[in-house]
């Protein structure tokens, strides 16, 4: 069973579903996927929102490994994503010489807001921890009191680790930034950081025809036809 935790924002509820029904419909593995919703958390997540902060899931993202109970290996990625390859391939990937695996991005935006106007913060290591392979019994450090009291470049740049040698590399295939990386029709997993096709304003960025395939993908419904009766 690979276990994989999508951030859920309230405000982008249908990509959270889109993602998941894209992972599942290319899955040639059993796969487990539970939605880090706040609703959900009850006491393990007492942060107040902050102003920087783009999505519900900022900082609750960095829950997954006590989620896990500390054990084996779990996947973490943001929900403005769709899947159009198998997911046991980015399984397979895990090299438990890490404590966690992302992909490097060099991601410097110029652009001051994003989606429903938030923000858009700069940091180094800027959307690194968009999609993580976890490692859990080496993220022992996020704890929930740390997850709810650290800062958000503690917790972004993986600075609760004890040195960036224990962050693994998987291929940019595997987090595609839309808007940001050279388009690419093969990307594995892309990511809709900026803004989704479902908002009207990114309607008709890369790969938005493929987050509509997935879309209807998931709508359909086999009606049962009624044979008519002969005469």
């Amino acid at each position: 069973m690979i276990p994989v935790f999508i951030g859920f924002d309230t405000r982008e509820t249908v990509a959270f579903h889109v993602l998941s029904h894209s992972i599942h419909s290319h899955a040639t593995q059993p796969v487990s996927i539970a939605p880090i919703m706040l609703s959900q958390l009850g006491d393990l997540y007492t942060r107040d929102i902050n102003p920087l902060q783009s999505t519900q899931f900022s900082f609750s993202r960095f829950l997954t490994p006590y989620l896990s109970n500390y054990e084996g290996w779990s996947v973490f990625m943001d929900c403005d994503m769709v899947m159009t390859e198998d997911i046991a391939k980015l399984w397979a990937m895990r090299d438990d010489r890490y404590a966690v695996m992302c992909v490097k991005h060099d991601h410097n935006p110029i652009e001051e807001t994003k989606f429903l106007g938030a923000i858009q913060t700069k940091y180094q290591k800027k959307n690194w921890s968009s999609v993580i392979l976890f490692n859990n019994a080496r993220c022992k450090a996020l704890t929930p009191e740390f997850v709810n009291t650290a800062t958000g470049l503690e917790l972004h740049q993986f600075k609760w680790l004890s040195s960036d040698d224990e962050i693994g590399e998987i291929p940019i295939e595997w987090n595609h930034l839309v808007g940001y990386n050279q388009p690419n029709p093969d990307a594995a997993l892309i990511h809709y950081t900026l803004g989704g096709p479902y908002f009207d304003e990114y309607a008709d960025c890369e790969h938005a025809d493929t987050w509509q395939k997935a879309f209807d993908a998931m709508h359909v419904v086999e009606q049962r036809r009624q044979k008519a009766e002969a005469a």
